[in-house]
């Protein structure tokens, strides 16, 4: 069979579903609603959500842990139910949970990765992943002598031994230091620059707003926004208008009570509005009316957490 031609999305799915079924501890559960999606080749995708929302049930049936009630997937144009071979190779997928055998060395660990995907070993790239990730100077060390970012950087290195096109990277970066974060980051945004597919999970919306160029975002099974990150963000049209007088204010002046303001810590004001509703001009006017001389202004706009906030509202 053919391999897809490269304008064929690195993941497609088309009204995926998954229910658990009732068990003695739990009642029947409808993990995934019918999701429709489509991740571009080559962008580096965001897929958010709250806990509970469906994103890991997803990332298990792409990874071929967990078998879908209904519905279609696609890997790089091969059918995850009847090219799965193609479809697993195409993939490799970081979990959140740091699992693997203690008692092998990081060089081991990937070795035997490399060989259950059946690279020659002539193409084995166990060397240059270890270098890549900081860990050739504990190649020969136990994995239970690593610390937990060291197992963490091998779990990445281990879901690239056999150089798949796309990369899901589920909270890659939970409880691990700021240091160990940026070297993670920069070694993402360099397969990235090869033409890797990165998936990104992570609870640290800072970081899905800094790197990624496409955002979903999933809330009880069901995909609630699927943009570009500018079209995401633009979402909502509140913006802060951050005035600092030339005094400090203890108290907003009456003159400013008609509008939704709030006073920092500092003492500067901060007057939310729409953009589509309310005048700058307009506001600037109210401020001098009420007596007060600015020192400074700004306009802040809405973040990535703004909108996730706005999507997912009702979320535990």
């Amino acid at each position: 069979m053919s391999k897809p031609m490269n304008s064929t999305p690195a993941i497609e799915i088309k009204g995926l579903k998954k229910t658990y079924r009732k068990t003695r501890k739990s009642p029947e559960k409808e993990a995934l609603k019918g999701i429709d999606l489509i991740v571009p080749r080559g962008s580096i995708f965001g897929l958010l959500g709250p806990n509970g929302a469906g994103k890991s049930t997803l990332i298990n049936i792409l990874a071929g842990l967990v078998v879908k009630s209904e519905g279609e997937a696609s890997i790089c144009g091969y059918d995850l139910a009847r090219q799965t071979r193609q479809a697993r190779a195409s993939i490799g997928v970081v979990p959140q949970e740091i699992a693997m055998d203690v008692y092998f060395t990081p060089f081991q660990a990937l070795e035997i990765q490399a060989g259950y995907y059946g690279v020659p070993k002539s193409e084995r790239r166990s060397e240059e992943l270890l270098a890549a990730l900081g860990l050739s100077d504990k190649r020969d060390a136990y994995v239970r002598q690593l610390s937990g970012g060291m197992k963490r950087r091998l779990l990445i290195a281990k879901a690239l031994v056999h150089t798949p096109p796309v990369l899901i990277l589920d909270e890659p970066t939970a409880g691990v230091d700021i240091e160990l974060r940026r070297q993670l980051w920069k070694y993402v945004e360099e397969l990235h620059s090869r033409g890797t597919t990165i998936i990104l999970t992570t609870h640290y919306l800072e970081e899905a707003e800094a790197l990624c160029d496409r955002i979903a975002i999933i809330h009880n099974g069901e995909i609630a926004a699927n943009e570009d990150k500018s079209t995401l963000l633009s979402r909502l049209d509140q913006r802060t208008l951050c005035i600092t007088p030339t005094e400090p204010v203890k108290d907003i002046p009456k003159g400013l009570k008609t509008l939704d303001v709030s006073l920092s810590e500092k003492g500067d004001l901060l007057i939310h509005y729409r953009t589509g509703k309310d005048s700058i001009s307009g506001m600037l006017n109210q401020v001098k009316a009420a007596g007060l001389s600015i020192a400074d202004l700004r306009t802040e706009e809405p973040d990535l957490e703004d909108v996730f906030m706005a999507l997912t509202y009702d979320a535990d």
